[in-house]
């Protein structure tokens, strides 16, 4: 088996910011990232998470921890860069993970309103949530 190192994106939104609403965005977003990608967590390698500068209640890599099997993950939190006019309440993550089929077609989540980030990826995801080969592969 043949495994490689992919990085996998997903953004979510923040109804508020408060503990509770920055736990429930998180936590759906990385099990979409999980399910949608048939992730092992003990392949996750690190994880990146940005906030929008109005979201302060509590650090997304914080939650990520109380994931099973998210203990030994490298994780670190970022301040996303303020752009005016951007999206509000977004919180983005970049992980990387080793894949045993390196040529595996990646879903990447982006839910709530993140999903007017990435059109075209969420058209995407709504049509498939599992990984499969790459044509000619």
């Amino acid at each position: 088996m043949e495994w490689q190192v992919r990085a996998i994106r997903g953004a979510t939104t923040v109804s508020e910011n408060s503990v509770e609403a920055i736990r429930e965005a998180v936590m759906e977003l990385l099990e979409q990232l999980e399910q949608g990608n048939h992730l092992d967590p003990n392949d996750i390698i690190s994880a990146i998470f940005s906030a929008t500068r109005d979201l302060d209640a509590i650090y997304p890599a914080a939650i990520a921890r109380e994931r099973p099997h998210w203990d030994n993950v490298a994780l670190l939190d970022v301040q996303q860069m303020h752009v005016e006019g951007s999206l509000d309440r977004c919180i983005r993550c970049l992980i990387h993970v080793n894949v045993p089929k390196p040529n595996a077609v990646i879903y990447h989540p982006y839910l709530r309103q993140a999903k007017n980030l990435r059109p075209d990826w969420s058209i995407l995801s709504d049509r498939s949530h599992t990984i499969a080969p790459v044509a000619g592969s």
